[in-house]
C-alpha cells in the first residue's frame, strides 16, 4: 500500500487544522480533511493526544466514505487504524475524516492515510460557497445524540455533523469552518451562580487556531498557534452566541446593554480578518431574551461604520415536542429545523 501523509497537497481542510510533527491535527468541532482516490483499499491512521491515556471525554471522530459514515469511534487509545474501504476491484472512493466532538477536551492528528491503488492521492475540489459559524455548544453539537436527553454532557453524544451549522453547510453546498465552544459566550459563559465567567469568552480566542485541553502530539498548546485567515475566506460569516451570555445577564439592563456593547465590538474583529463576507447575527434556540441586544448591537455597528453587510436573524425557539438533547439542548429534529431556516435567509442573503 502507499502512504500519504495528510497536507496541503493529499487533503483539503475542512474548517480549522494544523500539521505538526508530520500529522495533520483537529481540535474543533467538524474539522477535518476530504481526499479521493481511485483504487481497493484505504486505511486511516489516526493519533491522539495525551487525553487519549486518561480522560472519560475522548475525541469523537467519524470516517464517511463516499458520503455515507462507515466509522464512528471515540479516540481512546494513542494510535488507532481503521479499514474504511475494502473493495475487490479499483473504483472512485470519496474520504472524509471528521472531528465530532469539540475542542475543549482534546485534539486528533491524521498521522498516515494508506491507500492501495496505482493512481494517486486528490484533495476534495473546494467548493463555491464558504461558510464560517462562530457559535458555542448548540454549534457543537453538545449531547444531539443523546435520544432520551436526560444523560450528562459526554463527547460521546456529541457531533457536529447533526447539528444546524453543518447541515446548512451541507443544503447549500458550502465549505464550512466551524469555531465553537461549549459554555462560551460574548461577555460571560454559562454560570448557574450570577458570577461572570470571564475565562469562556470566545472573542478571547478566536484569532487562535483552537482552545484546548489536549496538546497536539502531545506537546503543542493549540492556543499558541495564530491563526491563518488567509486559509479560509468565508463569504459569510454567522454569528451564534449569547445563549451563555444569557445566564448572567438575566433581566439586569446593565448587564443586557454591556452585551451590545461587547457584541458590537466583536464584530469590527470578525470584520477586520473578513473584510470580503457578509456577517449574519443570529439567537434564539434554546432562548430569545438577549435576541433584541443582538440586534441592537447589529444596529450599532452599522451606525459606526456604514457597514450595511452585517444584519441579524432570529431563530425559532426549541419546542418539547421536538425533543430535546442531553441537558436540555436541541434535538436533532430542532437542529433540522434551524438549519432550514438558516439556508433560506443565507440563499436571501447572497441573491
Amino acid at each position: 500500500m502507499k502512504i500519504f501523509k495528510a497536507n496541503r497537497e493529499t487533503v483539503k481542510s475542512l474548517g480549522r487544522t494544523h500539521e505538526y510533527n508530520g500529522s495533520l491535527w483537529l481540535a474543533l468541532s467538524g474539522s477535518g480533511a476530504a481526499f479521493s482516490f481511485v483504487g481497493r483499499k484505504a486505511e486511516i491512521v489516526l493519533k491522539g493526544d495525551g487525553t487519549a491515556q486518561g480522560t472519560e471525554n475522548f475525541a469523537r471522530i467519524g470516517i464517511n466514505v463516499n458520503g455515507k459514515r462507515v466509522v464512528e469511534d471515540l479516540m481512546d487509545r494513542p494510535i488507532k487504524t481503521y479499514t474504511v474501504f475494502d473493495g475487490e476491484i479499483e473504483e472512485p472512493v470519496e474520504i472524509e475524516i471528521i472531528k465530532l466532538s469539540e475542542a475543549a477536551m482534546s485534539t486528533v492528528g491524521i498521522e498516515e492515510i494508506r491507500l492501495e491503488t496505482e493512481a494517486t492521492i486528490e484533495p476534495a475540489p473546494a467548493r463555491d460557497l464558504k461558510i464560517e459559524v462562530i457559535g458555542d455548544s448548540i454549534t457543537c453539537g453538545y449531547g444531539v445524540d443523546d435520544e432520551s436527553g436526560q444523560n450528562p454532557f459526554s463527547t460521546a453524544t456529541e457531533d457536529a455533523t447533526r447539528a444546524y451549522a453543518y447541515l446548512t453547510a451541507q443544503t447549500l453546498r458550502a465549505d464550512y469552518s466551524l469555531v465553537s465552544y461549549s459554555g462560551y459566550g460574548i461577555i460571560s459563559g454559562y454560570t448557574d451562580n450570577g458570577e461572570k465567567l470571564l475565562t469562556h469568552i470566545l472573542p478571547d480566542y478566536y484569532e487562535k487556531l483552537a482552545k484546548s485541553e489536549g496538546r497536539l502530539d502531545g506537546t503543542l498548546d493549540p492556543l499558541t498557534v495564530e491563526w491563518d485567515f488567509e486559509r479560509f475566506a468565508p463569504d459569510l460569516i454567522v454569528i451564534n452566541l449569547g445563549t451563555n451570555d444569557d445566564s448572567y445577564a438575566q433581566d439586569h439592563a446593565d448587564r443586557q446593554a454591556e452585551f451590545a456593547e461587547r457584541y458590537a465590538e466583536f464584530l469590527h474583529t470578525v470584520r477586520r480578518r473578513s473584510p470580503q463576507a457578509a456577517i449574519l447575527c443570529t439567537l434564539g434556540i434554546m432562548g430569545d431574551r438577549l435576541c433584541p441586544f443582538v440586534e441592537q448591537a447589529v444596529a450599532r455597528y452599522v451606525s459606526e461604520t456604514g457597514d450595511e453587510r452585517v444584519s441579524a436573524m432570529r431563530f425559532d425557539v426549541q419546542r418539547a415536542e421536538d425533543g430535546y438533547g442531553s441537558d436540555g439542548h436541541p434535538s436533532a429534529v430542532t437542529h433540522a429545523r434551524a438549519a432550514e431556516k438558516l439556508a433560506a435567509r443565507i440563499r436571501a442573503l447572497l441573491a
